[in-house]
């Protein structure tokens, strides 16, 4: 007789075993109705799975994270059956959920076309109005193997062959088509309804370049019409906001192959590059960061006794001279270290807080490259503070106070804090991560934030705090870090003199607010779709004139603004004004300044903001006054 207890902790006593849907059932039609799967005792399991016994059980909707991906491992299989039956020699491999969606890899004689897609795309939408019932099927896994062999499934027969023998294998049926998988899934294909594919992209069998090449097709699934329709938008917007698109168009950086991974920065994405560098700088000075610089390339011996070697050595790069092994820095903490570790260090001095924008290098695989934000070369706004156990606390709370205010002035005030713990392949006990662990739980508390636990995912050497911003078009982007670290100081030697006269080794906390400043530069691009605030505008103002009469007059405004410190541009060329405002505001710069002979001899400028935003005339010292306001604001 099991008792089930629902999540708002009321009971119910059922004669017999019990299934997820009948629980559903037995509280009304409408969730019975609703039901896409259930969690039993924490486990996400199908609507038929029977309970027998005591259990605690939460029915699963389309309102629920759950709920969604359980869509989208089933509009997966919708896939895999749709192209099973418009092309019947595709063979299927795997398929599973992703952000924002799904895949299906398959193996297929030729490529699928875009007129595919549509064609599987309108296939699987008929065969989910068919509302066929999705059921799951407990067989042997020699009979398994030997079914898919024999229905040509060669990827899926090697993939089960893989499990151990005396291991039961779950299939779910739908329709004509049976597909390996351990659910759960959706009752029935009728469940499924908002749903579009993406794109085909090539993919390796079991992800091996010596294996053969398959293809992948990339869908997105969602609860409602509405969610898609606002998922699509976004990923429109996001193409118009592309930083490589805009990189070239407004003539900030760019990429060529014979320099994989590493940027190329033009006068106007280096003007972009210093602003945000001397604002760090003064983040450093104002809160007590002594700036430093490290060499980019230190011997092997170095990484070997940092613990990179053994955890990085794949990502490095790594030269050799006069008999030595050497590897270009992919991280600037063991450097900071070494200057830590000259001299004799009190602790009076703690806590000693380094700051480096430190360029690094790494070797990330080709296919991973990604414009600006995912480069091979890059400069982080890196800091490492030394100090002891009873200052991390504090240290991490005026940390997480800083990150919001430096986040903010760039325009970002949606902000996730997740807490990175520790992954399988680590250095230290696990005294040490419960220490460091429990003190970043600290800090964060104290700091009134709520947080997200990331089991598995903190760095080798100690646990993290991220920082994920949101962006205009609401895509979250993971930038900050704050780091504990007990490990790398005793193994680099750093010591320092405590009260009781005696060597104690200090804990190294690694924090950055920006990241890479590569990769933020890109995510500006996009947040502000190329038109930055005026503070970070390559050119701040254009000057134009109507005719050549005005030459000079708006040579002296241009020369007036210039002195009050701002970036301008004088358009002095013979083109008509209505081109040149059109020219320069494809560049979005955010504001245009016409002279014409009414403003001349009266001595004031008309001016234009952004967006086609009519100022009207005001004095060149009017608007300085403006222009000095939104620079102090940071508009």
């Amino acid at each position: 007789m099991p008792r089930i207890t629902l999540p708002d902790g009321s009971h119910r006593n059922y004669p017999s075993a019990v299934t997820v849907f009948d629980v559903a059932a037995s509280i009304g039609a409408g969730l019975a109705k609703a039901a896409l799967a259930g969690r039993v005792d924490g486990r996400v399991v199908d609507t038929s799975h029977l309970i027998n016994q005591d259990a605690n059980l939460a029915i699963i909707t389309d309102k629920d994270a759950d709920g969604l991906e359980v869509i989208r491992h089933s509009t997966a299989h919708l896939l895999a059956y749709a192209v099973k039956e418009l092309f019947p020699e595709a063979q299927v491999t795997i398929g599973p959920v992703i952000e924002n969606g799904f895949y299906y890899d398959f193996a297929y004689k030729r490529g699928f076309t875009p007129e595919d897609l549509v064609a599987i795309e309108t296939r699987m939408s008929e065969l989910a109005k068919k509302d066929f019932p999705v059921t799951r099927e407990v067989w042997q896994r020699d009979k398994a193997v030997e079914f898919f062999k024999s229905i040509g499934e060669i990827y899926k027969a090697e993939i089960i062959a893989s499990i151990p023998a005396d291991q039961d294998i779950g299939l779910y049926r739908e329709g004509g088509f049976v597909d390996l998988c351990r659910g759960p899934h959706v009752p029935s294909t009728g469940k499924l309804k908002y749903f579009k594919l993406m794109k085909v992209a090539g993919a390796y069998w079991r992800g091996d370049q010596k294996n053969e090449q398959l293809q992948r097709i990339y869908g997105t699934a969602w609860a409602s019409k509405e969610a898609l329709a606002a998922h699509l938008h976004m990923l429109e917007e996001a193409e118009k906001r592309d930083h490589r698109k805009l990189g070239r168009q407004l003539d900030l950086f760019h990429l060529q192959e014979e320099a994989p991974g590493l940027v190329f920065w033009h006068p106007n994405g280096w003007i972009i590059w210093q602003e945000i560098e001397q604002y760090m700088r003064n983040v450093y000075r104002d809160n007590g960061y002594q700036e430093v610089r490290c060499p980019q390339i230190l011997d092997r011996s170095l990484w070997e006794r940092s613990g990179h070697w053994e955890h990085y050595k794949d990502s490095m790069f790594t030269t050799e001279s006069e008999k030595r092994d050497y590897a270009v820095k992919p991280m600037n903490c063991p450097g900071h270290v070494q200057i830590f570790n000259t001299g004799v260090r009190s602790y009076r001095e703690l806590p000693l807080r380094y700051g480096e924008f430190g360029s690094c290098h790494r070797n990330e695989p080709s296919g991973a490259l990604h414009g600006v934000m995912r480069v091979r070369g890059f400069t982080q706004d890196d800091g490492h503070i030394f100090c002891t156990e009873d200052q991390i606390q504090a240290e991490c709370t005026a940390f997480n106070t800083l990150v919001g205010k430096v986040y903010a002035d760039f325009g970002f005030t949606e902000v996730a804090v997740k807490l990175a713990l520790r992954p399988a392949s680590r250095v230290g006990s696990d005294e040490v991560w419960d220490k460091a662990e429990n003190a970043l739980r600290a800090a964060l508390t104290e700091s009134g934030e709520t947080w997200e636990e990331l089991p598995g995912e903190g760095a080798f050497y100690g646990p993290k705090i991220e920082y994920h911003i949101k962006d205009a078009i609401g895509r979250s982007w993971q930038c900050g870090t704050m780091q504990v670290d007990f490990s790398m100081p005793g193994r680099l030697g750093a010591e320092f003199v405590g009260e009781d006269n005696s060597r104690h080794t200090p804990v190294m906390l690694h924090r950055a607010i920006l990241g890479s400043l590569e990769r933020f530069i890109g995510m500006l691009v996009e947040n502000h779709a190329g038109a930055f605030p005026l503070w970070l505008a390559p050119v701040q103002v254009v000057v134009m004139n109507i005719s050549e009469h005005q030459a000079d007059y708006a040579e002296s405004v241009a020369k007036m603004l210039r002195l009050q410190g701002l970036r301008v541009d004088c358009d002095l060329r013979g083109e008509k004004i209505n081109y040149k405002i059109r020219e320069h505001s494809l560049q979005k710069r955010p504001y245009l300044v016409v002279v014409g002979e009414k403003e001349k001899a009266a001595e004031l400028v008309a001016v234009r903001a952004r967006g086609n935003i009519e100022l009207g005339q005001m004095s060149p010292e009017a608007l300085v006054e403006r222009l000095v306001l939104d620079l102090k604001n940071r508009v």
